[in-house]
């Protein structure tokens, strides 16, 4: 019996509810595998605890997390307490902490979930973006001076190394090559951004020699968005920075027919720390307690999450019996269905069962 221990922090809004439903698939692939366990640990940390406490997580937060494999992430954000807050009190400090340097998201459109782009169908978007994940914009380097007087300013430093553009472009060249159609697009913005981003240029340039079987195109950030698209199939493998990927993956999850099924992996590919695995569409405060929470990119990011722990066989059967509810019309309404998180839930556990994978 192989086990593995889950550290699983579903934070604030919606985020418990997709955990929880994350939690119960899980334990129907331990029981359809028969030699696998997963054992998860939760922790109440999130905005609730900040209210109660004054802190997202304990001071040793880190410390308590390192001896798990996997962390599976909810949400993070409430209405009443800022943003700013919540993000650098808890998912940041495990990113940056743990140095999850690559943050990987696949997008797809999924047998069932319709595209808003037209005669895109299954199979005709399918794309990794890959986003540098500890430095770029979102270092948290810079400050604020003279608070509330008129010559009050503000600085928001976005710090590019050698040492991270390297291991992120090398990262997103090996994923490409991995690939069937082995193709990259390095996403830049070096024609205003003239130190940064020259640099992440010549280094991706550097990189490329490393794998000549890797074809790669470079396109600015804002023509990016268009070729998304209006050419979503010239794309596959993308590699971006920390604030470009995180804007464009969004777009992505659009793409693909919501946010609800985008997942998204923190990941430190040295394996010196356990990497987090979180749905992509945050707390989404309007559907709180609804019970009609998409719980699809939960799935999906725990698919990730057993690719990540070697268990393929069960990830690929996690994904197949996703498509096939979702194909069978049995979706929630943030895609076009009227299908509960409980309801989705239930059948994709019967699908598991039901599978001769």
């Amino acid at each position: 019996m192989r086990t593995y221990q889950i550290a699983a922090i579903p934070a604030d809004g919606i985020g418990p509810e997709v955990i929880e439903a994350g939690a119960e698939v899980l334990a129907a692939l331990g029981q359809r595998a028969g030699d696998v366990d997963f054992k998860l640990t939760f922790f109440d940390w999130g905005s609730e605890r900040y209210k109660k406490h004054g802190e997202m997580m304990p001071s040793d937060g880190l410390e308590q997390l390192k001896a798990f494999d996997a962390i599976y992430f909810g949400a993070v954000g409430a209405p009443d307490v800022p943003d700013h807050i919540t993000l650098w009190g808890l998912r940041l400090p495990i990113c940056q902490g743990f140095d999850q340097y690559a943050n990987v998201r696949p997008t797809k459109i999924i047998p069932g979930v319709t595209s808003p782009l037209r005669g895109v169908g299954v199979g005709d978007l399918d794309w990794v973006i890959v986003r540098e994940n500890s430095e770029g914009e979102y270092s948290g380097n810079g400050g604020r001076a003279h608070r509330g007087l008129p010559e009050e300013v503000g600085t928001e430093v976005a710090i590019f190394t050698r040492v991270g553009v390297t291991r992120i472009m090398r990262y997103a060249f090996q994923l490409a090559q991995s690939r069937p159609r082995k193709l990259l697009t390095v996403v830049t913005k070096s024609n205003a951004q003239r130190h940064g981003m020259v640099m992440w240029d010549e280094i991706a340039a550097e990189v490329a020699i490393e794998f000549p079987d890797v074809t790669w195109d470079k396109m600015l950030v804002d023509a990016m968005t268009v070729r998304m698209v209006k050419n979503p199939k010239s794309l596959d493998t993308i590699v971006a920075t920390n604030l470009h990927a995180d804007i464009l993956s969004d777009l992505a999850g659009a793409l693909a027919g919501s946010l609800g099924v985008a997942p998204t992996a923190n990941i430190d590919p040295e394996r010196r720390f356990p990497s987090m695995f979180e749905p992509i569409h945050g707390s989404a405060f309007d559907i709180t307690g609804k019970g009609i929470a998409n719980p699809v990119a939960t799935f999906w990011t725990a698919s990730q999450m057993l690719d990540h722990l070697g268990e393929a066989t069960s990830s690929q059967r996690l994904m197949t019996a996703v498509e096939r509810v979702c194909d069978a019309g049995i979706v929630t309404p943030d895609v076009g269905g009227k299908a509960t998180t409980r309801e989705v839930t239930e059948a994709v556990i019967r699908a598991i069962h039901g599978s001769n994978e």
